[in-house]
């Protein structure tokens, strides 16, 4: 790509559109059609052959079950979740006739009432597979799937071994031997009557065939399939088998042979043997799961939410870090090593350039200071979570508390949504960088151009969900991240690839019908991007630059569907840092000064735990006692925060209470016993004659 300074770049030629009345018809059509489609999740129950589970069902389904289970735990937000969806639900549908021995099932971690069953199974990448032995008595996050073929003939392999390898005594009942028989008991059964058909698969030792068609067959009454190996050479002989794998019938009067009009796969076998003569299907009960709340689903996406797509919307961005915060950074107990170092540069980029309303910015100031002034190498995420929800009550600090997607709206609720929103969200951080570059000085991050590209390529490696997409997108940045050797390098860079990104996705199972991925920004918002050179189009970077440090500044961001922030101090809206960036430059100190008085209030209505001023010793400016009382309040708050991670001044008064309550029922426990002691003495001593 050429420099930012009017370089140009040589693309295919854009389609033309087309002028036609369906965009005029779409305000009307589309409630309809949103209101069809709100149910239409990745999976429906009743529809799918496999069980959908929720957080009121999985742990039933899975403790104590007389099946083995895989269970999907999948994000209905995961592009590559979607793109499997298909070759999930048809694996489902072959391995339907398992169901007694292994059963297929899927969670959502998308879903927000999902959020803490997903958090207590440990998943932190979508799709993540797991396998869970029948007769469970405790509760356990499963056993991993292994390998990263997922191709429906692996997974029946996998499902297979997995049932083999269950012990006798919580083995699934209603699966069938599946080891091989000898050849003595083979021939035990000719020449004798027998109530039903006797089917052997003979195959080779690596041969999965002859276990698939006892599977096929374990729900059919009237047969019963085993397998046998072809190490009796002599045996098969006799036989007449003349290759594996090959199917012999025994018949119930005794009589024997070999199935000569069968092609050797799995399909011909376990059709031709479901069609035998009196086999049939067995009457099974359904699987019995707590039966669940009717409601109406997806009531919130009826609505459609009408906006400009020239515009930037508060309510992609809240949600985006909302469901950054509570859902996506949830997947980790415990933040350590890189994951940790990642989570306070995210925060520190975060705190300082996101155009934010005041109770945002300040809930994300709060979050950074508190990282900082916490000198641990391990955090747990239940910390994070209590301030990020604000359990301390500090005054005038708040994120909303669900998702309300407006620009990133997709006409199903799988699409868009997250995903969109987090492209947006680093958009916006990488334009903010830009146009404020003092904004991270004495932070450690500045005089480093590719300071928010770096912190967003180590978020979506160690934190988000898609595990294929973050693969993609390190390719990417191995490619190229190192050429960016500016701020205004950077804005463009990100927005290269995202157009690379738009371009791979166009036509996949993952793109919104209704928003088709195309090269962005469309001439319709900005004409002077697109030019064409020798009749191909190529892109006026300089104009795409300017077009996006237009289209994501703080003047282009609209609050409408914003939710009203019910426990903020301030009400204003909008970026309100703008004029604190130029008094900081002025008066840096009495900046800091404000922000001390500010967190000393904030100590004082009883929240010390958490607050702690920026860590710039230098910033703090004036002498005499208010000099000094803001120093030794900065060593209290760092002491409390230190000594109490997330407790109230309830929490340590009751610790005190009960350590003064201790001590004196030691005192008192000791002084009787003593007491005591010299009664006894008294009442049996003997003086010596």
């Amino acid at each position: 790509m050429a420099a930012a300074g009017g370089g140009r770049r040589a693309l295919l030629p854009l389609p033309v559109p087309l002028p036609v009345p369906l965009p005029l018809l779409l305000p009307v059509l589309l409630p309809v059609l949103l209101a069809a489609a709100a149910a239409a999740r990745l999976y429906r129950p009743g529809h799918d052959p496999l069980t959908v589970l929720t957080a009121g069902s999985v742990r039933p389904a899975l403790l104590n079950s007389s099946t083995a289970w895989v269970v999907q735990f999948y994000s209905s937000s995961c592009g590559h979740c979607i793109a499997f969806a298909p070759t999930w639900r048809a694996l489902a549908g072959d391995v339907k006739d398992w169901e007694p021995a292994i059963r297929l099932g899927v969670l959502d971690c998308g879903e927000e009432e999902n959020y803490e069953s997903c958090k207590e199974y440990g998943i932190h990448f979508y799709p993540t597979f797991r396998y869970f032995k029948a007769f469970t008595k405790q509760f356990t996050t499963g056993e991993n799937y292994q390998g990263a073929d997922r191709e429906p003939q692996t997974v029946r392999q996998k499902m297979i071994d997995f049932l083999q390898n269950h012990s006798q005594e919580v083995r699934p009942p209603a699966c069938p031997p599946l080891d091989p028989v000898w050849s003595s008991d083979i021939t035990s059964l000719f020449d004798k009557n027998s109530h039903h058909y006797t089917a052997i698969v003979f195959e080779s030792n690596s041969s999965y065939l002859g276990r698939e068609v006892i599977l096929d067959l374990s729900q059919y009454e009237n047969l019963v399939v085993r397998r046998a190996l072809n190490s009796d050479k002599a045996f098969l002989e006799k036989l007449g088998v003349p290759s594996v794998p090959s199917c012999y019938l025994i018949h119930p009067n005794g009589s024997h042979g070999l199935i000569n009009n069968l092609k050797p796969l799995r399909s011909f076998f376990s059709s031709y043997l479901k069609s035998l003569p009196g086999v049939r299907k067995k009457l099974l009960l359904p699987l019995q799961l707590p039966a669940q709340e009717d409601k109406e689903e997806g009531t919130e996406t009826k609505v459609w939410k009408e906006f400009d797509k020239s515009k930037l919307y508060m309510a992609d961005l809240e949600s985006g870090l909302h469901f950054l915060l509570r859902v996506e950074l949830a997947t980790h107990k415990t933040l350590e090593g890189a994951e940790l170092k990642t989570f306070k540069d995210f925060v520190t980029i975060s705190a300082k350039l996101f155009p934010g309303r005041q109770p945002v910015v300040k809930l994300l100031e709060t979050l950074q200071e508190w990282l900082v002034s916490l000198p641990l190498d391990k955090i747990p995420y239940d910390a994070i979570l209590d301030l990020v929800n604000n359990k301390m009550r500090i005054s005038g600090i708040s994120l909303t508390k669900k998702v309300q997607w407006v620009g990133c709206q997709g006409s199903r609720p799988e699409l868009r949504g997250y995903s969109c929103s987090l492209w947006k969200l680093f958009h916006t951080l990488t334009v903010q960088a830009a146009l404020r570059p003092k904004a991270l000085i004495n932070t450690g991050l500045e005089d480093n151009p590719q300071v928010v590209l770096q912190v967003m390529r180590r978020y979506i490696q160690h934190f988000f969900g898609c595990k294929a997409c973050a693969q993609h997108f390190e390719e990417m940045a191995k490619e190229s991240m190192d050429s960016v050797k500016t701020l205004d390098r950077a804005v463009l860079w990100l927005w290269e690839k995202h157009n690379v990104v738009n371009n791979r996705l166009a036509g996949d199972l993952t793109e919104d019908p209704k928003f088709p991925k195309v090269q962005w920004p469309t001439p319709d918002i900005c004409p002077a991007c697109h030019e064409e050179i020798k009749g191909l189009h190529s892109w006026n970077e300089e104009q795409v630059l300017q077009f996006l440090k237009s289209h994501y500044n703080s003047d282009n961001i609209l609050y409408k569907y914003t939710e009203s922030q019910t426990d903020s101090s301030d009400p204003e809206q909008g970026d309100t840092r703008e004029g604190k960036d130029k008094n900081l430059l002025k008066n840096p100190g009495g900046n800091r000064e404000n922000k001390l008085q500010d967190k000393e209030n904030s100590v004082d209505s009883g929240f010390k735990g958490l607050e702690k001023p920026r860590g710039n010793p230098g910033a703090v400016q004036g002498s005499g006692k208010n000099s000094v009382a803001s120093v030794n309040l900065r060593e209290v708050r760092q002491a409390v925060s230190f000594l109490g991670i997330g407790f109230s001044n309830i929490d340590m008064s009751l610790c005190v209470i009960l350590y003064v309550a201790s001590s004196l029922f030691l005192m008192i426990m000791y002084f009787f016993f003593r007491m005591r002691s010299k009664r006894w003495k008294v009442k049996y001593y003997r003086p010596a004659v």
